[in-house]
């Protein structure tokens, strides 16, 4: 068994190392005596890890560190001998001494004597603390298991610098290895196993020349039945020849492929194991990212005056080290979330019904291909009414639209940066921050987050996550004749459309989706490539992005089906590419790059709010080719907007729409129209300062801008003029007709 190379490790830095491995056993043996104070085995753990470590300080000579193990040492001694009975104030006490400990093993060796000299009063008040606790706590009646227990004596530098008293981990056959070569071993395993994807083309290729050479055969075999009986002996043959040379090829071939079959097969297990090995290399138990929660829940649970048990599942469960890494910021974030919104004190607990103390649990599994993790607490549970209530409150949807929503879309409200239901700022879980970190970081490592809770039952976050970052499954899609990859992980739904499902919504392309009205894209404008010819006719290949809340249809080529690709992280000097979040390498060896949605997704959106999305329509719509006069209607009511909208398109315009005067700004200079209709009263911007801005911009002055407006007082009207207004109409006397005129007499008519 090979044992850690220690050579060029000083002695602080074994002292480290000791402290690391030490007092994680010392935190969770001193949770788990606060619920059992009599239980021996976490005992006696404790005593050992203690002593270890005044051993190791004995040798690096840190007397305060021998001061801090030494009482702790008699502390727990004493408890095995009955002389006293763990409370909480002594596991308050000795948990402050672990804290000491970190913090000494956390100093350069510069700083030591410094930090020793700056906490020497510190010490000394908590060696006095403990001692003083130890002798004022009455013996506990203790029963067989209880036996009295010798202090072991010290066993010199050797033993405490091997750590071998505890049990709690072997350090033989541990490495250190960095993570930049860890990774590379990972990318150059993963590199392996495409490229054994390769062999099984190459094999299929051979297969084929199989099969054209039986057909040979057979073609041979027909020339001879179909010649002449009386052939020269030369020719029969040469025939002949040609026939025993086909054979020859045939059976040659047939080897061959038989060899080939058996080479990918094994060179497709070897590299999968390679993979495996090298993945396995790169995980860690589920447990090496949660051992602080315990003490976090412990300590925040008393501070607020509450009970909690809190318990850790599927601590053994593998899990990339760059997940867990990751999954310590949103974990923390719900913990103190449960504790602070979710779990009630021990009366209101008790008042309804409850046992005093509350449940809190982490848990990690994996479950079909993926990692579960779920953080789940018994407390009051989310009041829905209320979340309702705070949606419209805040105008994040109308009334009518979050009537219809259901449970689990409603909860997605609870991940919008800053959204809280709870009145007062605390120090604990602040006011909605926590749940927007937990998504943010979700995303970035390709995980998803769902709620579910029950009034005064509690609240459910589960948590999917890939089980590695280095491989991902994906939807692999067409566009522009090249291939990209999107994650299944955001793919809502895939499938093809019929361009007869597609209807216009204020301009813009929608279908149906399970009673739901989604938008179309087409990933050509998105990504900038030129779109294929469309027949009429053509089924469209679309997949759904995004959330139960934001989703849209992203129009592709051709669905060319789902692939597990190795990720290939881009160079660096590239910075963050637009709508792209890494690249993988096909079984063919051609690259492909993998979309990053969430980017999809907000690009959507910005074009959208700039009135920059590109119609999609049927073909019936309109002629390709055809340049139509475009207009930006402006406009906060529906109905009116869609009234203008419809008059407009069936007139033979191009027209984009705008819901309010911030709406319209952003889309006019951005985007290119030959004429803008606006309201006058609009949330964010009225009319009057959007037709101000247009007219002070050189770029846009000369754009024709038309008022419609319910006011039509004359100094309504001289005040829509005077900020630059080209047409001034009013709602009330104006018919499909005088719209339309007016359009004509600002820049003619429209493209029949």
């Amino acid at each position: 068994m090979s044992t850690p190379d220690l050579s060029q490790s000083s002695m602080l830095d074994l002292f480290r190392m000791e402290v690391d491995s030490h007092a994680q056993a010392l935190t969770v043996g001193l949770l788990a005596l606060e619920r059992d104070p009599v239980a021996a085995d976490h005992l006696e753990r404790c005593m050992r890890a203690a002593h270890s470590l005044k051993g190791a300080a004995q040798i690096v000579g840190l007397r305060a560190g021998v001061s801090i193990t030494h009482a702790m040492e008699d502390c727990f001694v004493a408890a095995q001998r009955g002389r006293c009975v763990l409370r909480r104030e002594h596991i308050d006490q000795l948990l402050h001494g672990v804290d000491l400990l970190r913090q000494m093993s956390r100093t350069a060796e510069p700083d030591m004597d410094r930090w020793e000299a700056r906490k020497l009063g510190e010490v000394a008040a908590f060696v006095d603390a403990l001692n003083r606790a130890v002798s004022n706590s009455a013996a506990a009646e203790v029963g067989p298991a209880q036996a009295e227990a010798a202090r072991p004596q010290d066993e010199g530098p050797a033993a405490a610098l091997r750590g071998e008293e505890t049990g709690e981990r072997e350090m033989g056959g541990v490495i250190r290895v960095t993570a930049e070569n860890l990774n590379r071993l990972l990318g150059l395993a993963g590199e392996s196993l495409v490229e054994s994807r390769g062999f099984k083309s190459f094999a299929d290729s051979l297969l084929r020349l199989k099969r054209f050479q039986f057909g040979l055969q057979h073609a041979l075999d027909r020339l001879r039945e179909q010649l002449p009986q009386r052939l020269s002996n030369q020719a029969q043959v040469t025939l002949a020849e040609v026939q025993r040379r086909a054979l020859e090829c045939r059976q040659f071939l047939a080897q061959r492929l038989v060899e080939m079959e058996t080479f990918d097969r094994r060179a497709a297990h070897l590299s999968h194991r390679l993979h495996d090995g090298a993945l396995a290399c790169h995980m860690r138990p589920f447990a090496d990212g949660v051992q602080g929660f315990p003490r976090m829940v412990r300590d925040l649970a008393r501070t607020m005056g509450k009970q909690v048990q809190f318990d850790i599942g599927g601590e053994d469960t593998q899990v990339d080290r760059n997940i867990l890494e990751k999954l310590e910021a949103p974990l923390g974030h719900l913990l103190r979330n449960a504790l602070d919104h979710g779990i009630e004190s021990p009366e209101e607990r008790l008042a309804a019904g409850k046992p005093a103390e509350a449940m809190l649990r982490i848990e990690a599994r994996h479950n079909a291909g993926r990692m579960q993790v779920t953080v789940a607490d018994d407390g009051r549970g989310i009041d829905l009414e209320r979340l309702r209530a705070a949606v419209i409150e805040r105008k994040l949807s109308n009334a009518e639209t979050v009537a219809r929503l259901d449970d689990a879309e409603l909860l997605q409200f609870l991940f919008l940066p800053g959204f809280s239901l709870k009145e007062a700022v605390t120090d604990i879980s602040g006011r909605g921050v926590g749940l927007d970190v937990v998504q943010s970081v979700l995303k970035q490592i390709r995980g998803t987050v769902r709620i579910t809770t029950r009034r005064a039952q509690g609240t459910r976050f589960q948590m999917e996550l890939p089980l590695t970052l280095s491989v991902a499954r994906a939807l692999l899609v067409e566009v522009g004749a090249e291939a990209y990859a999107v994650p299944l992980a955001y793919i809502r739904h895939a499938l093809k459309l019929a361009q007869g499902d597609i209807e216009l919504l204020e301009g813009r392309a929608h279908f149906d989706l399970d009673g739901r009205s989604v938008g179309l894209v087409t990933a050509h404008q998105l990504l900038g490539v030129a779109p294929p010819p469309a027949a009429a006719g053509d089924l469209l290949a679309v997949i759904v992005l995004g959330d139960a809340t934001h989703c849209y249809g992203l129009i592709v080529d051709r669905l060319l089906g789902e692939r597990e690709l190795v990720v290939q992280s881009l160079d660096p000097r590239l910075g963050k590419i637009k709508d792209v979040a890494a690249g993988a390498l096909m079984e063919d060896g051609s690259p492909a790059l993998i979309l990053d949605v969430e980017d999809i997704i907000r690009s959507i959106e910005k074009l959208a709010g700039a009135g920059g999305l590109s119609g999609v329509a049927p073909d019936a719509l309109g002629a390709a080719g055809v340049k139509r006069k475009r207009v930006l209607v402006v406009e906060d009511s529906f109905t009116v907007r869609e009234l203008e909208r419809k008059l407009l398109v069936n007139s033979g315009f191009e027209v984009e729409v705008a819901v309010d005067g911030m709406d319209g700004w952003n889309a006019a200079r951005i985007g290119h129209f030959d004429l803008v209709i606006t309201d006058v009263d609009m949330p964010r911007m009225d009319g009057i300062e959007l037709v101000t801005l247009i007219k002070k911009d050189p770029h846009k002055k000369s754009l024709p801008v038309m008022i419609v407006s319910y006011k039509d007082r004359p100094e309504d009207r001289r005040r829509g003029l005077d900020a630059g207004a080209d047409y001034y109409l009013a709602k009330g006397s104006f018919h499909d007709e005088t719209l339309l005129r007016a359009v004509v007499d600002l820049i003619g008519a429209g493209q029949p």
